[in-house]
C-alpha cells in the first residue's frame, strides 16, 4: 500500500494521486494540512527520502522568508515544517521503505507495483 501526503489544492499532488489511482494501487491519503505531521514523522520521511530538511521544503513560500529559515539548521527546519505544514514539499509518496517527492508526478512511477 502507498501513502501519499497530499494537498488537494496542489495540481502536482492531484496529478500524482491520479497516476497512483490509474495504476489501481491501494493508497492511503493523508491531507497533511488537515492532519499535520509531527517532527518525528518528518524526520522519518527525510530518512526515507534520503534528503536534508531543506530539500523537503517549499522555500518559495512566504512563510519560509517570514520565519527567516534560509541557512537554518536541521532541527529548526524540521520544527518549522511541523509548525507550518504548508512548508512541506508536496506530494510525498511512501511505499514500504522508499519514498519520493512527486515533482514531477512521474517520480511516483518508481514506487508503483
Amino acid at each position: 500500500m502507498l501513502t501519499i501526503y497530499h494537498n488537494p489544492r496542489c495540481s502536482k499532488s492531484r496529478q500524482t494521486l491520479a497516476l497512483i489511482e490509474d495504476a489501481k494501487a491501494e493508497v492511503n491519503i493523508v491531507e497533511y494540512l488537515k492532519t499535520p505531521l509531527t517532527e518525528v514523522q518528518i524526520k522519518e520521511l527525510m530518512a526515507l527520502l534520503s534528503v536534508p530538511a531543506i530539500e523537503m521544503m517549499r522555500t518559495k513560500e512566504a512563510e519560509f522568508k517570514e520565519q527567516n529559515l534560509k541557512g537554518a539548521d536541521e532541527a529548526t527546519l524540521v520544527a518549522a515544517m511541523a509548525a507550518t505544514p504548508k512548508l512541506i514539499e508536496r506530494p510525498i509518496v511512501v511505499a514500504n521503505d522508499k519514498a519520493v517527492i512527486g515533482r514531477p508526478p512521474e517520480n511516483v512511477l518508481a514506487l508503483l507495483p
